[in-house]
């Protein structure tokens, strides 16, 4: 073969080969490209798939924004089922506010002003007795009104009067709560007399009806009340509280006790030499000196379970028995004191807690029977006999028996200590206390909280600016340049009445009138 056909030939293949390798590699070029750009869409696409999957996250782990009512229903919930105070709420807030979709938490005086505003609304209502959840009549076959007052600092006493179902024990299992009665009326006063009594339950009466019984304790002036009500035809039966009527039961038969005051005065040097020592757990537990016979049992328990560490024998020098000893000064001297009263008292004490929990009626009573034999005082037996053969009377006569009559106003005493101690500060004041026992009863639903949002800050300001507050009045003297012939200026007193069905922001009259006494038959 020629020179030029090999070169020939050569060309050729050199031009196929050339051909191909550039076949081959527009082709890889493209489909790079096509990877590529497939890989930056799948890439985007992961991106923003992890994107909605955190949100979704965040959204599954949180609530939703939480609109205005929403967040008031929130507020009150913790105010009034979780009992915290107004800042710990606003600090709650704002802790949960991220998750809650809230811009910023609510400060403690706006909490404050919604929970006012609740107790106007609440007390501005026209249909009582109407359920919120169901619309349905909660006292459709009679109401029972509990009575009863408590003092605040200054010269303040708080009467409140609670509606419950006569019936309660049909319808409920245990023991009525807060969640079981509404206020119908809570009035601030210097003193209140029986007449001044009568004339807040006469207003009542007029607002929301006349009640089946009152159940109130064994003060003279609230059964002057009744009295004066039933004068008057407006009145009902009236139910002795149980825990009243026991106490003084016990306090007719020991206040008298030649070791009685020995025993208070002993528990009262154990206390002082037991807390601040290795025994301090052994202290005893504080007993208020007023209505002390109410609690008087738990003192009385105390001792018999610390007398029980200190058996007979010697102790061991330098022991923790030698160490109790030394601290118990007279109480082994008490020991057939304790005895004796605890021997009364626990049989006592199981049949309040029968009669507590399923109200009393015939099936209670005989159970009871059986407990009251085991009272070895006869008075105290006696009394609470004849006390249970009264009520069964008045539970016949109110259709009763069978289902139970509420015998116990713990529900009110218990409402007074909530309202104390929650969410009032360093000052009890009385006019600052009353506005919130509304609030804590009854259950507290959404459209309360809408009710709330209804209120105006004019008519807050027209309802709050009739009372006086110590608060302010502190301020105004112990500021600087301040002066205490202010107190003296300001003119006469004006406290908050709220009654069911009426304007809220109303004056109490002021009642100069002493109460008069008349005999009282339901104790010893």
């Amino acid at each position: 073969m020629s020179t030029y056909n090999k070169m020939k030939k050569r060309r050729d293949h050199w031009k196929k080969k050339t051909v191909a390798t550039g076949a081959d590699l527009r082709y890889h070029k493209k489909e790079n490209k096509r990877i590529k750009k497939e890989r930056d869409a799948y890439r985007r696409a992961w991106r923003d798939t992890k994107k909605e999957l955190d949100e979704l996250k965040q959204r599954n782990t949180a609530l939703a924004a939480c609109d205005k009512t929403t967040t008031v229903f929130l507020a009150l919930q913790l105010f009034v089922v979780a009992r915290i105070g107004f800042r710990a709420i606003s600090r709650v807030l704002g802790v949960l506010a991220s998750q809650l979709g809230l811009a910023q938490a609510p400060c403690p005086q706006t909490i404050i002003n919604w929970v006012t505003r609740l107790a106007i609304a609440r007390m501005k209502e026209d249909r009582f007795g109407v359920d919120p959840d169901t619309g349905m009549q909660r006292f459709s076959q009679g109401f029972i009104l509990l009575l009863d007052a408590t003092i605040g600092f200054g010269q303040g006493k708080i009467m409140t009067v609670l509606a419950l179902d006569a019936r309660h024990y049909a319808c409920n299992a245990g023991a009525p709560s807060l969640q079981h009665v509404s206020c119908v009326a809570v009035s601030v006063a210097d003193t209140w007399t029986g007449e001044s009594i009568a004339a807040l339950l006469q207003r009542v009466i007029a607002t929301i009806g006349r009640p089946v019984a009152y159940l109130k304790d064994g003060g003279t002036d609230l059964g002057k009340a009744v009295r004066l009500l039933q004068e008057k035809g407006l009145g009902g039966v009236s139910i002795d509280d149980l825990s009243h009527v026991v106490a003084n039961l016990v306090k007719h038969a020991y206040r008298a006790h030649p070791m009685f005051d020995v025993f208070l005065s002993t528990c009262g040097k154990v206390s002082s030499m037991l807390k601040q020592s290795v025994l301090a757990c052994l202290a005893p537990p504080k007993v208020s000196t007023k209505a002390r016979f109410m609690n008087l049992h738990r003192l009385v328990k105390w001792a018999a379970r610390v007398l029980q560490q200190s058996p007979r024998g010697r102790a061991a020098n330098g022991s923790l028995l030698q160490k109790l000893r030394e601290r118990l000064d007279r109480l082994p001297q008490c020991r057939a004191f304790i005895n004796a009263f605890l021997q009364d008292v626990e049989p006592i004490l199981e049949c309040q807690a029968l009669l507590k929990t399923k109200g009393l009626s015939q099936d209670s009573a005989n159970e009871c029977w059986p407990m009251i034999e085991r009272i070895p005082t006869p008075s105290i037996r006696r009394g609470l006999t004849d006390w249970i053969e009264k009520q069964l009377a008045i539970a016949s006569l109110l259709g009763l028996c069978e289902t139970g009559m509420p015998i116990s106003s713990d529900t009110i005493e218990s409402l007074f200590g909530v309202a104390k101690t929650h969410g009032t500060g360093e000052i009890k004041d009385a006019n600052r206390i009353a506005p919130r026992i509304p609030v804590l009863c009854g259950p507290l639903t959404r459209q309360d909280a809408e009710n709330s949002l209804q209120i105006s800050v004019d008519e807050q300001r027209e309802w709050s600016d009739c009372s006086s507050s110590l608060t302010k009045q502190r301020r105004h003297v112990l500021t600087n340049g301040g002066d205490l012939e202010k107190l003296a200026n300001q003119g006469e007193p004006q406290t908050i009445e709220l009654i069911l069905g009426s304007k809220a922001g109303q004056k109490t009259p002021i009642s100069k009138e002493k109460s008069v006494c008349y005999e009282n038959h339901t104790e010893p």
